[in-house]
Order: C-alpha cells, then structure tokens, then sequence
C-alpha cells in the first residue's frame, strides 16, 4: 500500500493529514529575507489563480490579444450577417416572380450556406476559447518554479487554491506577492518563446 493510502488520502479528513503531513516534511527555515519583504510565512500558503493570471502582466497581455482576435471575430460576424440579410432579402423579392420549385431550390442552398457559415464561425470561437485555456496552462507552467520559489522561502510545504478553502485567514495569501514576483521574473511573458508566443 502506498503511503499516501496508507495515511487515507482518497477521504477528505485523510486528505487533510496527508497534506499537513507533507507540509511538515517539506518545510524549511523561514528566511529573514522573506519576512522583510512581507511573505506570509507558515505551512501552508493560499492562492487565488485567477487573479494570479488576470492581474499579472503575462495574463492581461494573453487576455489583450484574446480581446482584439475576439473584436476581429466580432466584426466578420456583422459584415457575415449583414450580407446574408441582404442576401435573404433579395430572395424574398425574387419570389413572387419564380417558380416554387426554382425558388425552393435556392431556398435550400440560402439555408445551407447560412448553416455552413455558422459552423464556420462557431468553430472559430471555439479555437479562441481553446487558445485562451492553452495560454493560461502556459502560465500556469511558467510560472509554477517561480512559486515553488515564493513556497521555499515562506518555509511553506505547499499552496492552496483558495476558492477550494472553506476558512482560512488572509494572512495566508500570497496572491500580490506571487503577482509582483512573476512579474519581475517574466514580465508580459511575450520573450517566452523565440517567436514571441506565451
């Protein structure tokens, strides 16, 4: 049995031992350069990722970029509707003067290509959505040496999602702490890779 069964880590109560345990273990020295720059110290340390992407320059780089591809999409998906209104428009005229089969036939293929664009597009926002997902496990991934870093130095085991806390003080939170470090180590992240990509 391993001993992370062994310490009955898949219950909840287990979880919580297990994990103070592996604090306990992983803990070292609180330094006194931490406590100068006002690190929370202790075991355990809490985060708020989502803030931690949103107000760091990395993530309102990466969420800029989202919002000009997402206005770009925007403005196709007016320009799309706009010509396919007037489109719809000039086949309700013509109507009156076809006959049903012929107008039923182009009826159809209006349809299909209105359904056809639609995909098209959906599809489009959908590789935004994955885009913006993939960048934010790229920080995430980038930014993961920098708090095992911030971790060590609080002489803290382990970091916490906060959201997943039920109580906990805010003396614990290192959230502006973490902000203000990824910032100085990787500034917007845009000199990540060689071609500028997070």
């Amino acid at each position: 049995m391993r001993p992370a069964d062994k310490l009955g880590w898949r219950s909840t109560k287990g979880w919580v031992l297990g994990l103070l345990c592996c604090a306990t273990l992983l803990s070292t020295p609180v330094s006194l350069t931490a406590q100068q720059l006002g690190l929370p110290q202790g075991q355990i340390l809490t985060i708020e990722p989502d803030r931690l992407f949103a107000d760091s320059d990395f993530g309102k780089r990466i969420v800029r970029q989202l919002e000009a591809e997402s206005a770009v999409l925007a403005a196709e998906n007016r320009k799309i509707e706009a010509e396919l209104t007037a489109e719809e428009k000039d086949l309700t005229l013509r109507r009156a003067e076809m006959e049903p089969a012929a107008f039923r036939t182009l009826a159809d293929a209006f349809d299909e290509k209105v359904q056809d664009t639609r995909r098209i597009q959906d599809a489009k926002a959908h590789e935004l959505t994955k885009l913006n997902e993939a960048n934010r496990r790229i920080f995430l991934q980038t930014a993961r040496p920098i708090l095992e870093e911030v971790m060590r130095e609080a002489g803290a085991g382990v970091i916490l999602d906060r959201s997943t806390i039920f109580l906990s003080a805010n003396a614990t939170d290192i959230t502006d702490f973490a902000i203000e470090r990824i910032n100085s180590v990787l500034g917007d992240g845009s000199q990540a890779n060689d071609d500028g990509s997070p």
